[in-house]
């Protein structure tokens, strides 16, 4: 997990309904089920279903380990989201999607009144 006591190292502001969330909250649902497929949960979480704050350092932690928040844009609200596939099947081998192949198409709009929205980036596109 990322050290959050380090003053020298700004805090990771993603999270969306997690950062506004009261701290009793846990996950509603086993950790396994709430992960990201290539940052599994560090050993040292053990509960099955983390609190507010320990889901909310995950999320951060992820967002810090991939580099992520260089192109997260915040205070924007997403007006549309497409995607675009060059494929002839979004569908993998296995029956997952892959959403590599082809591009997301995202509108935003500036609203400083917004907390957190999020930008990605695939195939080095920002979006």
């Amino acid at each position: 997990m990322a050290n959050f006591n380090d003053k020298k190292k700004e805090r990771v502001a993603c999270g969306g309904v997690w950062t506004k969330t009261i701290e009793s909250t846990k996950l509603q649902t086993p950790k396994p089920f709430y992960q990201f497929s290539d940052f599994p949960w560090p050993d040292s979480v053990t509960e099955m279903c983390p609190d507010q704050k320990t889901v909310l350092e995950y999320i951060e932690s992820y967002a810090s380990h991939f580099d992520l928040v260089r192109h997260i844009k915040f205070n924007s609200k997403v007006l549309s989201l497409s995607y675009e596939d060059d494929s002839s099947s979004s569908i993998n081998g296995t029956g997952e999607w892959n959403l590599c192949k082809g591009k997301w198409n995202v509108t935003v709009q500036d609203t400083p009144t917004l907390s957190t929205q999020a930008s990605r980036t695939l195939n080095n596109q920002i979006l």
